[in-house]
């Protein structure tokens, strides 16, 4: 089968950064779903997963974390699909990616397409969905569904493909009064349009920019990017006994000047329960499957940005490049081999 690789950590500009490969197909076995990938999409833990992966006998390692598809075959433990079903998810980040024509997962970790996209549309939601909803729901505590006034959610990097969803969520489907940070034109229109309620600029002070506002603190941060270098101010701009919730990886992010005001610090990993194969796996399928109800009923959209392609190393190298470059809007979506 077809299918888009990596040997050695390169920069995104050499020659065999990415490369196509031919690789065996895949039998399901177990709750494994073989899945005919018609659509990816790229996310920063595939540029991450690529600037630091060193082959060691030689084989490629295949990325990508989000995908759709049909169901091609199910191993004997499977319960929740059948073949002929069209699905999405996000997958497990020890096991080979989806960048592949056929792709193995867990049933426990895909949800069934939402009707009303295509394959394209649906390709861009799942690793960020989850993430999204992970961490507003599950780490940052917000109530689901309660649309009594809740305070304010302040999301760092409202325009990339988390924030993108995650401002839709919590606008939909909480209470809370949702405040983005964009620096560009159309990266403030974008979270706008996704429904923020105030955007202000991440380029200058956080705190500041919430000042001016009239918000002078928040009880929930979502710490999407860069949170080392805005530190600070998210001490300055939390509320007494608020949360902050991170999903990158800052060098260092010291939790000490948060004491004072008894401020919860956490992360959000949406790979950690396929990571340590927890009890409660199964609730990622139950939350693509909410997804793509609210999907159809039109309480959430899609956040592709960008038919970017077919999937082949080519296309994948422009979209890891955009990724790198910082300046990415929701998501990019390959289509097809």
């Amino acid at each position: 089968m077809k299918a888009v690789g990596t040997h050695q950590p390169l920069p995104i500009t050499a020659d065999h950064s990415l490369v196509d490969v031919e690789l065996p197909e895949p039998k399901a076995t177990g709750r494994d779903l073989l899945v005919r990938v018609h659509a990816v999409s790229v996310n920063p833990v595939d540029v991450k997963i690529r600037a630091s992966f060193k082959s060691e006998d030689g084989s490629p390692r295949v990325l990508g974390w989000d995908a759709s598809g049909v169901v091609e075959a199910v191993g004997p433990d499977v319960t929740l699909f059948r073949p002929g079903d069209e699905v999405f998810y996000a997958g497990a980040i020890g096991r080979p990616g989806t960048n592949a024509e056929k792709h193995l997962v867990d049933e426990r970790l895909v949800g069934r397409k939402p009707k009303s996209l295509d394959f394209a549309e649906a390709a861009a939601l799942p690793l960020t969905a989850i993430t999204a909803w992970e961490l507003l729901f599950d780490r940052l505590g917000v109530p689901y569904g309660r649309k009594a006034q809740a305070g304010s959610l302040l999301v760092i990097n409202g325009a990339g493909g988390v924030g993108s969803i995650l401002i839709q969520i919590a606008r939909r489907l909480t209470g809370l009064t949702v405040i983005a940070t964009a620096s560009r034109p159309e990266t403030k229109q974008w979270v706008l349009d996704m429904g923020a309620h105030h955007v202000i600029d991440h380029t200058q002070p956080l705190d500041a920019g919430l000042a001016e506002l009239g918000i002078p603190h928040v009880p929930y941060v979502a710490g999407l990017t860069a949170s080392d270098r805005h530190q600070d101010a998210i001490a300055k701009a939390v509320a007494p006994q608020g949360r902050v919730v991170l999903i990158d990886d800052p060098k260092s992010f010291d939790i000490v000047p948060f004491k004072r005001k008894s401020v919860m610090v956490g992360w959000e990993l949406m790979f950690t329960r396929s990571i340590f194969q927890t009890n409660d796996m199964i609730e990622q399928h139950r939350l693509l499957e909410e997804v793509s109800a609210l999907v159809d009923a039109g309480v959430l959209r899609t956040t592709l940005t960008e038919r970017a392609g077919r999937i082949d190393a080519a296309t994948l190298k422009k979209v890891h490049a955009t990724i790198e470059s910082g300046k990415a809007i929701g998501k990019s979506v390959l289509v097809g081999f």
